[in-house]
C-alpha cells in the first residue's frame, strides 16, 4: 500500500478544493439555515464526475477508483458535511447498489443518469421501527402477474423526496428470513409511490432526509436487482461500500474542525500570546491530528482493499467506527479551543460539531460496527 497521493488523487483534491471554496463555502450557513438541498450545486457536480466517481466511463462515469472517491469526499467534507454526505449516499448507495447488481439493461437505462447528477439517487433499507433491525422490515411487495405491488413506507432515506430514482429494499417472504428481501429500482412518478415528511435534523441540514411512502405502488419485474430475495444479502456488500464513505466524510470534517482550530489558535491571544503557545491548547492539537492520521490511515486500507476486491467487511467496519468516532471527538476538542466563539454561528466549528454526529449513526450506528467486527474477529 502506497501512502502517498497519487496524482490522480492530487489532482482531484485540487479540484474539488477549487470547487468546494467557489460553488460551497460562500452559501453553507444559508442551506444550513434553511435547510436546502442545493440540487443545482449537485448537477455541476454532476459535470465535473463527482457524482459518478466509481461509475465506469462506458457509462458515463469517471471511471475512478476508491483512493479518489475518498479524496473526493475528504474534500467536500472540510467545507460542507451535508454536501458530502449526499455526494456519498449518492455514489455508494444508490448509483453503487445498481453498479453492482443491476443487469446490463438496467446500468445502461440508469448510470449515466446518475453520474451525470441527471438524476439524484435514494437507497431505501431503514424503516421506522427497524433500524439497525432490517430483517423485522414491514414495507412489503406481494406479486400480482408480471408486477409487485408495494406497500409502506421508508425513513432517514437521504434524498427522499429530490430523488428521481430510488433502490429499495422490501420484504417479499416471511419475516426474519434473509432471503425474503428484495431490491427494487423505482422511478419517481411511479404512482403510489411518493416523498414524505422531511426531518427537521441537527445537523446535515441541507442534505435532504425524507420518507418514502410506497401506497399500492405497481412495479415491474423487470425492475428487481438482480433475484428475488437477494436482497439482503446485497445491501450487506452495498454498505461495506457505503461504510469507507462514511469514513471519509468523517474524516473530512474531522479535518475541516481541525484546520480551523489551527488557524483559531495561532491568531487568539491572551496573556500576550497567541492561545497555541499554551500546552492545553497545543497538547489538545497534537491529540487531533494523531487521531485524524490514524483514522485517515485505516480508511485509506478499506479504500486499498475494496478496490483490489478483497474482503473489506471488517476493515471498512473498522474505518467508519473509528473515523466516526474521532470526527466527534475532533469536533468537540474544537469548540473548547474556540471557547465561547465555538458556541456561535459565527465561526465554523459549531457546523462540524453538530454534522459530526450523524457519522457515528449512519450506514450502520457505532455500536453495530463494533458487533460486525467482533462477530468476524470470532468467528473460527
Amino acid at each position: 500500500m502506497n501512502f502517498s497521493p497519487s496524482e490522480n488523487q492530487a489532482m482531484i483534491a485540487q479540484m474539488v478544493r477549487d470547487f468546494a471554496e467557489k460553488e460551497v463555502r460562500p452559501y453553507v450557513m444559508e442551506w444550513d439555515e434553511a435547510q436546502h438541498f442545493p440540487l443545482e450545486t449537485f448537477k455541476k457536480m454532476g459535470e465535473l464526475g463527482l457524482m459518478g466517481v466509481l461509475v465506469p466511463e462506458s457509462y458515463g462515469g469517471a471511471g475512478l477508483g476508491y483512493e479518489e472517491y475518498v479524496t473526493a469526499i475528504v474534500e467536500l467534507a472540510k467545507v460542507c458535511g451535508s454536501v458530502g454526505l449526499s455526494m456519498a449516499a449518492h455514489n455508494s448507495l444508490c448509483t453503487g447498489h445498481i453498479m453492482m447488481f443491476g443487469n446490463e439493461e438496467q446500468k445502461q437505462k440508469y448510470l449515466p443518469k446518475l453520474a451525470t447528477a441527471e438524476w439524484i439517487g435514494a437507497w431505501g433499507l431503514t424503516e421506522a421501527n427497524t433500524g439497525s433491525d432490517a430483517m423485522r422490515m414491514r414495507c412489503t411487495a406481494v406479486q400480482d402477474g408480471e408486477y409487485w405491488v408495494i406497500n409502506g413506507t421508508k425513513n432517514w432515506i437521504t434524498h427522499g423526496i429530490s430523488g428521481d430514482v430510488a433502490v429499495v429494499l422490501v420484504r417479499t417472504g416471511e419475516l426474519l428470513d434473509s432471503d425474503g428481501i428484495t431490491a427494487f429500482v423505482v422511478e419517481r412518478g411511479t404512482p403510489g409511490f411518493s416523498g414524505g415528511k422531511k426531518e427537521n435534523k441537527l445537523g446535515m441540514r441541507s442534505s435532504e432526509t425524507a420518507e418514502l411512502i410506497f401506497e399500492n405502488c405497481r412495479v415491474h419485474k423487470s425492475q428487481i436487482l438482480g433475484e428475488v430475495g437477494q436482497g439482503f444479502r446485497q445491501a450487506m456488500k452495498i454498505l461495506d461500500g457505503g461504510r469507507i464513505s462514511i469514513a471519509a466524510l468523517s474524516l473530512g470534517i474531522a479535518k475541516g474542525a481541525f484546520e480551523a482550530s489551527i488557524k483559531y489558535a495561532k491568531e487568539r491571544e491572551q496573556f500576550g500570546q497567541p492561545i497555541a503557545n499554551f500546552q492545553a491548547i497545543s497538547f489538545k492539537l497534537a491529540d487531533m491530528a494523531t487521531e485524524i492520521e490514524a483514522a485517515e490511515l485505516l480508511t485509506l486500507k478499506a479504500a486499498d482493499l475494496k478496490n483490489k476486491g478483497l474482503p473489506v467487511t471488517t476493515t471498512s467496519a473498522m474505518a467508519k467506527y473509528y473515523a466516526s468516532e474521532v470526527c466527534v471527538k475532533v469536533a468537540t476538542d474544537a469548540i473548547q479551543i474556540f471557547g465561547g466563539y465555538g458556541y456561535t454561528k459565527d465561526f465554523p466549528v459549531e457546523k462540524f460539531y453538530r454534522d459530526s454526529k450523524l457519522c457515528t449513526i449512519g450506514e450502520g450506528t457505532s455500536e453495530i460496527q463494533k458487533l460486525v467486527i467482533s462477530r468476524n474477529e470470532l468467528k473460527d
